[in-house]
């Protein structure tokens, strides 16, 4: 389901304990599933950390990834608040992953255009920004708020660059009703 704007405030979200274990993750994790990498070139200067993922189309199969044992305790009663607090019930998590873009690294300008992205809501969670990303969706500028979730409508233009000295890491997650 695809929202008009280019984002859709959802509101401040308990993630402390989600931020402490992302940060406290050993440096290779961030390396271990490169699909997302190797998949699409645009997030070739990311690195993630995949809870649950998703193939096929229109009959999907979504699997659990190598970090749902480490972070499902805690992102699961997240997104299930998140979803209880925005979205109809009953519906499927196709995707859940960390997203980390090191200081100085871009994410260019595209559209996501996987056929789920028509069905499902994409949920960002950011756990730690600075001020210097320039997060871009269409002609709107994200402001960089850490515990601020918002839904982003990913078949507009959009573009991530961070400038600043620190990492930006979000928690995404794609809902489909």
């Amino acid at each position: 389901m695809l929202i008009q704007t280019p984002i859709r405030l959802l509101g401040d979200v308990d993630c402390q304990a989600l931020k402490a274990q992302v940060l406290a993750l050993e440096e290779s994790a961030w390396y271990q599933d490169t699909r997302r990498q190797d998949d699409y070139d645009v997030h070739g200067e990311t690195q993630s950390v995949v809870l649950i993922f998703c193939s096929g189309w229109p009959e999907v199969e979504v699997s659990k990834a190598a970090g749902w044992p480490r972070f499902a305790d805690v992102a699961v009663p997240m997104m299930q608040s998140i979803i209880a607090a925005h979205y109809p019930p009953g519906g499927t998590i196709l995707r859940a992953m960390f997203a980390r873009l090191l200081p100085g690294c871009r994410i260019p300008k595209h559209r996501d255009t996987h056929p789920s992205f028509s069905v499902a809501h994409r949920i960002h969670v950011p756990l730690q920004t600075n001020a210097e990303v320039e997060f871009i969706v269409g002609a709107q500028q994200v402001p960089p708020r850490e515990a601020v979730a918002f839904e982003l409508n990913n078949s507009m233009p959009h573009q991530v660059t961070n400038n600043g000295t620190t990492e930006r890491i979000h928690f995404i997650f794609d809902y489909a009703v």
